[in-house]
């Protein structure tokens, strides 16, 4: 076999000159320099990962927190706090920090939507209260239908929900 590889002995009593541990001793610090380096860089890429997992789980912490009181907002008897719970959940969607929760608020607008609605009942003077209140709720839900409209006409580049 030794002779089929064509393998030679190795001189065991051949000494290292300076030059060429030098050379070893160099190369030895090249190969430790490189597993640092590589150590150092698999170390910064995960503390990154996690301290942007961690920033995405805040965004989403602070856009539940805001979630509620602004949806409660929709349910308010007063027409205008409804009216600015509209635009709040508007603006909510487009800060969210991901799809899903756009998604959710956009769901939200859209079944405020779809709730019964009563028709307005006529200027009659006997039901001048119930008219007022008709109107104004109907401005709640075309002021939902045009906000929508705007975010679907905006142009690619520009930021929207």
């Amino acid at each position: 076999m030794v002779v089929v590889l064509d393998f030679q002995e190795i001189d065991s009593t051949a000494k290292l000159d300076g030059k060429t541990l030098f050379d070893l001793v160099k190369l030895s610090f090249g190969v430790v320099a490189g597993a640092g380096a590589l150590v150092a860089l698999v170390v910064a890429y995960r503390r990154q990962r996690v301290d942007e997992a961690g920033a995405h789980r805040d965004a989403t912490r602070l856009h539940t927190e805001r979630f509620s009181p602004v949806v409660d907002k929709l349910g308010s008897e007063s027409p205008a706090v409804r009216l600015g719970g509209v635009h709040a959940l508007a603006g909510l969607a487009d800060d969210a920090p991901d799809d899903s929760l756009r998604q959710t608020c956009i769901d939200v607008l859209c079944a405020y939507l779809q709730l019964p609605f009563t028709s307005d009942p006529g200027s009659d003077p006997a039901h001048q209260e119930e008219h007022h209140r008709y109107l104004a709720l109907r401005k709640v839900r075309h002021t939902i239908l045009r906000l929508i409209a705007d975010h679907y006409r905006r142009p690619r580049g520009t930021h929207r929900s």
